[in-house]
Parts: C-alpha cells; structure tokens; sequence
C-alpha cells in the first residue's frame, strides 16, 4: 500500500481524473474469476509465511507449515472465536503476525463476551479504499460513472471508534473529506439517540447528500418525519430560515401527493449505503421514504468488507484483497452442527454453484490474524456471474446466521444463554421452549412456549415479561425499543405436550437421540409445523 494513498483519492477527483479513480477503486468487478482467484492464492501464499513465524500462527495451524493452497486447506483445521478467545482478550500483540495498527471490538455474544479483534495497517488502508469504492457505486448510474464529491454531505448514524463502521468513517475522512452531520469529532462523543437527532437537526438545515449507517436507523428517522415529531422539541431549530424553507417546501411537496411528510420530500440523496440483514427486510421501505433504494454492504469486524452491490442493486459481489474465501456447502455445514468433530468439506468461490447456501469461512490477508474462521454466517449465491453487467464473479446475498445466533435489527445479537435466562427470569411455569427470528412489519424475536401449566397469562403479557428482562440483561437490546419505537418480542404458546409430541413423531422416524429435542434457537418451518400441530 502507497504511503501517499491517503492524498490519492481528493487529489484524483479535484483534478478531474475520473478514470483513474474508477479504476483503483472499482476495477476490480471488471476481473475475470481466473484472475480473481490469482490475486486470492497469491495473497494466501504471502499470509501464510507470515502465519509461520508467529506464535498465533503456529498454534491456529497445530504446527504445520503449508505450502500450496491445497496443503492448507487439508491441513490446517477451521476455527472459531473460542481459539482466539484467551488471546485477544488480553491482546497480546507479540503473538500476532503483524503488528497491529488499531484493536477493534464488535458485540460478539450477549451476554457472553466482546470481541476484540487487532487490525493491521495494512488491512485498514485496503478497508477504507474498499469503502470509498461501496460510496462510489451507491452514487453512480453506470461503469465509470463518479457521482459521490470531495465535501458531500453525509448523514452520519455509525457506532464510534472502536466499532469497525465508525473507525472506517474516520479513515475515509482523512483522504476523501465528507461534511459529516454532526462533524465526526461530536459525533464520536454523541450518544446514538442524540446523534439521529441532531443529525437530522443539521440535515433540514443545511441538506445531505449521502447517509451510511443501520438501515433501520433511516426508518426511524423517517417515522419520526411522518408522525410529526421530529421537530416538535426543537422550536430553537425551527426559526433557522433555512430550516424553515425546507421544511415548507416538503410539506407542500406531501400535501400534494396526499400523504404525511417523508424524508423525501426534504431531501434528495446521491447515496444511500447500509449493512446488514436488515437492507432486505427495509429495501422497500427505505425507497419509499427516502426515494432512494440503499445499496447492500456484507461485512464484518473480523472480515472486513466481503462484498458489495453495484449500481444495479443485485446480488453482491466480493472484494478479492482482504480475505481468502472459502465455503462449506449447506448440508456439510448442519453434519458440522451436529457433530462438531466432523471436517467438512470447503469449496473456493471457483467451485461454488449457483442457488446454492454455503457457510462461510474466512482466512485474513495482509498480516490479519483469522485463520480458516467460521463466520457463522450462511450466504447464498444468487449466480455465478452478472451477465448484464458483464461482471465475471459469482453473485451473493446473506442468508441467515449459520449459528445459534439471533440479530435484531442490527442492534444486538441475542445468544440462547441471553434468551434463556430472559424467559426463567420472567417467573413464567414453562415446559420448554424455542425462538426463531421472523420478518413481519419489524425483525420479530419470536418464542414459542409450552407452559408447565394453565394461568401463565395471554401471549401478549408474556412477552412484556420477556422483553422487560431483556432490556435490564442487555442495553443494545433495550435501543431497539428506544430508538426505533418498537418492541421484538412475540410469543407464541403452545399446547401442553407440544415438545412430546415433536418426539414422538420424530423417534417414529428413527431419528437419532441427537435429533428428538428440537433446537433452541432458529428451529426450521419443518419444526414448528409439529410443534404447533400443523404437520
């Protein structure tokens, strides 16, 4: 990486030079996968001998020393965050294959631990230049086309430094400058509600141009516009002139179009970028309130970006510089759940098929230090090329945790530990239980429980309880409530004998003893038709 990279990106558009920042951004959809996989072995190769020489490295690989791609992919086992764990906790740099330049933490588990994962410098240049190529392709309408400008105005709705989003805002900032809403030195101190708010404040004041953040932070920006109150506590902002010409013209706009005030009526953005499961469950949404579609991001702390769409807000495709990308085929993946001592195979993105789902296993590039690591995370590849965009590298969309794992809305994610001790907290007399995540209006937390007897009390007052201890357990959760005006629990109960009668039927199968309790956590349609007796 080019210690002047910093100054290339400003300097390259303020002197005109549009193809040349397509092209160190963006090129890299135009690679046939030939060379996609070149760069993937190459850069493999490279980590690998950085991975010999350190501590970490030698205890990930129980000793061996690879070779050739193949060679470690044979011999060198997978991983999750538990090998890492008593590492990183401490962080212990000595042991690391690089030094690392930042230590960023994601939420990890509820209730369990933080994940602390070290980012070379290396690894955090290539990640800021693979944003700035997601902000170039949310802005632009074809190949080559440069929309987004040194000075836009950005809506900004991200968690702070040491989480990964607000760490890449301040890199991309120092190279490719954004008017951020609030500037990023008060936003980084901001708590989250007072950041959307006076974000949105700035925002009728003085415009915006872009927004990347939560998907569903944009919705509650949006329902606060609709039903009137986002200013209603802010007469002070509301003599700005200039807020006041905004806000006029929109409600003149939504008067003629016969509905409440939208964002869109305020604003026209370039861009609009977002992350998450959420961006599908809220694309319509979105569009509708914000006249824009949001362009979908797949990335993670430990990863980094993986994927993008492109300006045709399809399937998205990988970035080939930062992770070697392996993929554990579906039905390997559940034999791995089941028996955690089973070696799955791994496919490489060259012998992925289409409409297939496939687990995700990553190993970091340029002195990172996950090494054939479960994401825990399901992805499905949509096709193995854009054909009408001539891009030559299989597509993707995220299709589900791959583990015991919920995600709500992006705020926090729930583990069976959280939601167990949620439900035995609340008092109520149950048998058992399972919990699945459902898209209705809103992602739904859904538990479906067999009560140990009758006089528990209505679905409804149940899952108050549960949400009520939910919020005390964990305070991302309690902001889902807070900040976006919705509560997640549902629940569902069901009849006594349900969970007997789920084995019964399944020993009548002659499934394995494994296999008679149904699990805790994303029980399949499958499962709950018997528990609910709809088989």
């Amino acid at each position: 990486m080019n210690s002047n990279m910093t100054t290339d990106a400003s300097f390259l558009y303020k002197s005109g030079r549009y193809e040349e920042l397509w092209e160190r951004h963006c090129s890299f959809i135009d690679l046939k996968l030939e060379n996609f996989m070149s760069i993937q072995k190459r850069l493999l190769l490279e980590q690998l001998l950085l991975l010999s020489r350190c501590e970490l490295g030698k205890e990930i690989m129980k000793g061996a020393l690879p070779q050739t791609v193949d060679e470690f992919r044979k011999k060198v086992p997978l991983t999750t965050y538990a090998d890492y764990a008593p590492y990183f906790s401490q962080k212990r740099e000595d042991i690391l294959p690089e030094k690392p330049y930042m230590w960023l933490h994601t939420s990890g588990r509820s209730g369990e631990y933080t994940k602390w994962v070290p980012i070379t410098e290396r690894r955090y240049h290539e990640m800021g230049m693979m944003c700035l190529s997601a902000l170039i392709f949310c802005t632009c309408h074809k190949h080559g086309d440069i929309n987004v400008a040194v000075n836009d105005k950005w809506l900004y709705a991200l968690a702070p430094p040491p989480y990964i989003s607000g760490t890449w805002a301040r890199f991309i900032q120092s190279y490719y400058p954004f008017n951020c809403l609030p500037p990023l030195s008060e936003a980084e101190e901001m708590s989250f509600a007072e950041l959307v708010r006076k974000g949105t404040e700035l925002a009728l004041e003085k415009g915006v141009d872009l927004f990347g953040g939560m998907p569903s932070v944009l919705l509650a920006v949006g329902n606060k516009l609709r039903d009137g109150t986002a200013n209603s506590k802010h007469g002070a902002t509301i003599k700005n002139p200039r807020t006041m010409l905004r806000l006029a013209k929109g409600i003149i706009n939504s008067k003629i179009h016969g509905r409440n005030l939208l964002p869109r009526d305020l604003w026209r953005l370039k861009g609009i970028l977002a992350g998450g499961a959420g961006t599908a469950i809220y694309r319509e949404k979105i569009k509708a309130m914000w006249g824009r579609e949001p362009l979908d991001i797949y990335t993670f702390t430990e990863g980094g970006m993986i994927a993008v769409q492109t300006w045709d807000y399809q399937g998205m495709t990988f970035f080939p510089s930062l992770n070697f990308l392996e993929f554990i085929p579906e039905k390997e993946s559940t034999k791995l759940l089941q028996d955690p001592t089973y070696k799955p195979v791994t496919l490489l993105l060259d012998e992925v098929q289409a409409d297939e789902n496939y687990e995700l296993v990553i190993t970091n590039f340029l002195g990172g230090a996950m090494v054939r690591y479960r994401v825990g995370d399901m992805v499905h590849i949509t096709a193995l090329s854009n054909e009408q965009l001539n891009i030559d590298i299989p597509q993707m969309v995220f299709y589900s945790r791959a583990d015991n794992i919920i995600d709500i809305a992006g705020f926090t994610r729930l583990t069976e530990k959280t939601i167990w001790q949620a439900i035995e907290n609340s008092g109520i007399a149950y048998k058992d239980w399972t919990a699945r995540l459902e898209t209705k209006e809103h992602p739904v937390l859904h538990i479906y429980i067999e009560p140990e007897k009758d006089g528990n009390g209505r679905d409804d007052e149940i899952a108050a309880k549960i949400h009520g201890q939910l919020v005390t357990m964990d305070p991302d959760y309690a902001s889902v409530e807070s900040l976006l005006g919705f509560r997640p629990v549902r629940v569902t109960l069901l009849n006594r004998g349900a969970f007997s009668h789920y084995t019964d039927i399944l020993q009548k199968q002659s499934a394995k003893l494994g296999q008679l309790k149904p699990p805790h956590i994303n029980p399949s349609d499958d499962v709950l038709k018997i528990l609910t007796g709809n088989e």
